[in-house]
């Protein structure tokens, strides 16, 4: 029996783990070491901030800046005090700390890294003035350093920066200043203590800006789920009241016929039509509130309208009294499911506006397949005959435009000088939706 070892799976547990610390190390403290990253203003919108004046508010902002301004002034008075001898030693000693600790406003990880190799040099220069291996001032400045870099980045970058002051002040131990008094232990102890009060703050903050999110998501889920319960409550009462009477609707219809004596073929063919729509409505209707009302509902396996079906539906119009003409002009082609369902759509309810607010007038239906896309154009004249017109509420405008703007299009609905109405949309379609339909229909031929 033999066994194959890949590359990763020879790796010892153990150098995983140290690759895995020193991509940690390198993400936080070497990866984008002197970024420009300035240290925003301080958020007035929350807390005891919000309460304040607008003019004060201002300036609150900047409590941050002037927090860390006033401790790199403290720790120049340190240094100043300290310093005794020449002059141009004196002033690196003096200043270069308080600047370091400046830098950690615009360049954090870099003002780190000064802080701990500015170390050493302060050290020797200040050998007969102070402490071992930091002085006063350094001792001062990299603690403030620590705390303003461990605020700005994280808990894993302050745990990194803790560890290499440890690692440089166990080489100044054995290497560098053999025989004298170290104050290294103390460092390092005040620095874990901020440090981890730091992390402490932080990883709480953290918490509670998940837990808002998730409160957050929370609140928007059951508000859907109310907005799902309302549809569901509406879809019930739509179903139970037009059901009901569109089916008396198609009962009548039928039974019509027969309540009078030798009724004339055009009336009986009118009835028909009636039941036929009343019919195909209920059908119609079940099938969407299916879809409100059930989660798990399918879909049923009918094909849906198409451009195809339009003679169809002009048929039907026609018989029941609106005079149509249609016009196709173009080279006819297959378009996307969605495309050829929203513009039957569109036309349909084009057409029943005309029979609903413009009874007796003739309408005109024009499909233009041009090279971009598809071309609609429903317009009527004037209503003419003793039929008054239904009013409307203008949701089959508003839905047509929904439909067109679903699909990137463009669609105008506006009177006519004539007197008539005219709706004129354009859906486009690109050739890589074209190709991408019928790669979709050969996948479903030979999955059959």
């Amino acid at each position: 029996m033999t066994e194959t070892r890949t590359s990763e799976t020879s790796r010892s547990p153990e150098l995983h783990l140290v690759q895995v610390a020193l991509g940690g190390l390198r993400q936080e403290l070497f990866h984008d070491a002197f970024a420009y990253r300035p240290l925003p203003r301080m958020d007035v919108t929350s807390g005891p901030a919000r309460r304040l004046p607008e003019r004060i508010r201002v300036y609150v902002g900047l409590l941050p800046h002037a927090t860390v301004a006033f401790l790199a002034f403290i720790i120049l008075m340190i240094g100043v005090d300290t310093v005794d001898g020449a002059f141009a030693a004196a002033f690196v000693f003096a200043w270069v700390p308080p600047a370091i600790v400046l830098a950690t406003l615009i360049r954090p990880v870099f003002a780190f890294w000064a802080s701990l190799c500015s170390t050493p040099f302060m050290a020797f220069l200040a050998s007969y003035w102070d402490g071992w291996p930091w002085t006063g001032n350094t001792f001062a400045a990299h603690i403030v350093v620590l705390i303003v870099v461990a605020a700005r980045t994280g808990p894993r970058a302050a745990g990194w920066m803790w560890a290499g002051t440890a690692g440089y002040a166990l080489f100044a131990e054995m290497f560098l200043g053999v025989g004298r008094s170290s104050n290294s232990v103390p460092l390092l102890f005040v620095a874990a203590l901020a440090l981890l009060t730091v992390s402490v703050i932080q990883i709480r903050r953290q918490a509670a800006r998940e837990v808002t999110a998730h409160k957050t998501v929370t609140a928007e889920e059951r508000s859907k789920r109310t907005v799902l319960e309302e549809r569901t409550t509406i879809a019930r009462e739509l179903h139970d009241v037009v059901a009901h009477h569109m089916s008396v609707v198609a009962i009548q219809a039928e039974a019509a016929p027969y309540r009078v004596e030798n009724p004339p073929p055009e009336l009986e063919q009118a009835f028909l039509t009636i039941r036929e729509n009343a019919v195909a409505a209920l059908t119609e209707l079940r099938r969407i509130l299916g879809v409100v009302r059930a989660e798990d509902y399918e879909a049923p396996d009918a094909p849906q309208p198409t451009l195809g079906d339009l003679d169809s539906l002009v048929r039907n119009v026609t018989e029941a009294g609106l005079d149509v003409e249609k016009t196709v002009t173009g080279a006819v082609r297959e378009l996307p499911q969605g495309v050829e369902l929203s513009a039957y759509r569109i036309v349909q309810e084009a057409l029943s506006n005309v029979l609903r607010h413009a009874p007796g007038a003739a309408a005109k239906v024009e499909v233009s397949y041009v090279l971009g896309g598809l071309g609609l154009r429903v317009a009527n004249g004037p209503a003419r005959g003793l039929v008054k017109p239904s009013p409307g509420a203008g949701h089959g405008i508003t839905g047509m435009r929904e439909r067109v703007a679903m699909l990137g299009g463009e669609m105008t609905a506006e009177a006519t000088a004539e007197g008539g109405y005219e709706v004129a949309a354009f859906i486009p379609v690109s050739r890589e939706e074209v190709r991408d339909e019928a790669r979709e229909e050969a996948r479903e031929e030979v999955g059959e």
